[in-house]
C-alpha cells in the first residue's frame, strides 16, 4: 500500500470553491496509477470527475453505504431546531444551497479538513452544527455523534456519495479480475445514472447539484436538483425507468431540469466561483 496525499487533501485553509474541482482528490493517484507505482486507487466516488484520463476507468462500485447527509452538533440540535442565526459548517456549495432553501435564517460558513479536524473546529469555532455525508462518519464507527440524518426531501446527495470507486488502468484485466468480487451491481446503476446526469449539466463536485438513484429490481428511479448559491432558487425533478437505461435516464432527467431552468443557474453559479477566485 502505497500513501499518497492529494492538492485537496494538503490546501485547507481554502474553500474547495475557490481551488476547483477538476481532479481535485484524485489527480496524483491517478499519475501514480498511469505510471505505474500503484496498480489501482480507492477513492470516495463523489470526488471523481466525470471524465478520466485516457488509460484509466473505474473498476468497480462497492456496495452503497447510506448516501445521505448527516448533522452533528455538541447540542443535539436538528436543522429544524437549530436556533436562528446558528452558524453551520460545510465544505459543500450543494449542501449550503439546500439548507439554506429549507433554512434561510441560518448561517453557513466554510468547513475544511478531515472528520477529526471538523470535529474539533466545531467546538474551537463554536459552530452550532456542521455537516457530514453520513457515509464517512459510519465508516469511522461515530454514529453516535450523528444528531439527524437529513431527510432526502431536504438535502439530495452528491453524485455516488456513499459508494467508494476503485480505480484501474484500462490495459489490466489481473486487476480488474482481483476486484471483481467487490463489484455491487445495483449501487453501480445508481452511480451511472448519477454521473450521466451530472456530465450533461458539466458540473462538478463544486457545483449545486444534487442527484440520488435508487434501484428496484430491474427498476431504478433518479431524482435530481440544481440550486443558487444563496438557496433562493431550486429545481428538483425526478425519473423512472429500466436500470438497463441507467445512462439515458441520467441524460432525459439533466435535460428535464434544463428545460426548467438550471441551465441559467449553473451559468450563474459559474460567475459567482469564478469571481470569488480572481
Amino acid at each position: 500500500m502505497k500513501y499518497i496525499k492529494t492538492q485537496g487533501d494538503k490546501i485547507l485553509d481554502v474553500a474547495l470553491s475557490k481551488i476547483g474541482d477538476k481532479g481535485l482528490f484524485t489527480k496524483e493517484l491517478e499519475v501514480a496509477l498511469l505510471q505505474g507505482e500503484i496498480d489501482l486507487a480507492v477513492h470516495s466516488l463523489k470526488d471523481i470527475p466525470t471524465q478520466l484520463p485516457d488509460g484509466c476507468i473505474i473498476g468497480c462500485v462497492t456496495k452503497r453505504e447510506n448516501s445521505q447527509d448527516v448533522l452533528i452538533s455538541p447540542s443535539g440540535y436538528s436543522l429544524k431546531t437549530l436556533p436562528i442565526r446558528a452558524k453551520i459548517g460545510t465544505s459543500s456549495l450543494r449542501r449550503r444551497s439546500q439548507i439554506l432553501y429549507y433554512r434561510n435564517d441560518l448561517v453557513l460558513e466554510d468547513l475544511r479538513g478531515n472528520l477529526n479536524t471538523r470535529l474539533r473546529k466545531m467546538v474551537e469555532e463554536d459552530f452550532a452544527a456542521i455537516v457530514l455525508a453520513a457515509a464517512g462518519v459510519i465508516r469511522m464507527g461515530w454514529e453516535d455523534k450523528i444528531s439527524e440524518y437529513i431527510p432526502f426531501e431536504i438535502s439530495l446527495p452528491a453524485v455516488g456519495q456513499g459508494s467508494l470507486g476503485i480505480e484501474i488502468r484500462k490495459d489490466d484485466p489481473d486487476t480488474q479480475h482481483v476486484i471483481s468480487g467487490l463489484h455491487h451491481e445495483p449501487s453501480s446503476y445508481e452511480v451511472l445514472a448519477e454521473r450521466s446526469l451530472l456530465e450533461f449539466l458539466e458540473g462538478g463536485c463544486q457545483i449545486p447539484i444534487g442527484a440520488l438513484g435508487k434501484v428496484d429490481g430491474d427498476s431504478i428511479s433518479l431524482e435530481a436538483m440544481v440550486a443558487s448559491l444563496d438557496g433562493s432558487i431550486l429545481i428538483r425533478e425526478k425519473i423512472i425507468g429500466s436500470t438497463s437505461l441507467s445512462r439515458d435516464l441520467g441524460i432525459q432527467l439533466a435535460k428535464r431540469l434544463l428545460s426548467k431552468g438550471a441551465g441559467e443557474i449553473l451559468k450563474q453559479v459559474r460567475q459567482e466561483t469564478d469571481s470569488c477566485e480572481k
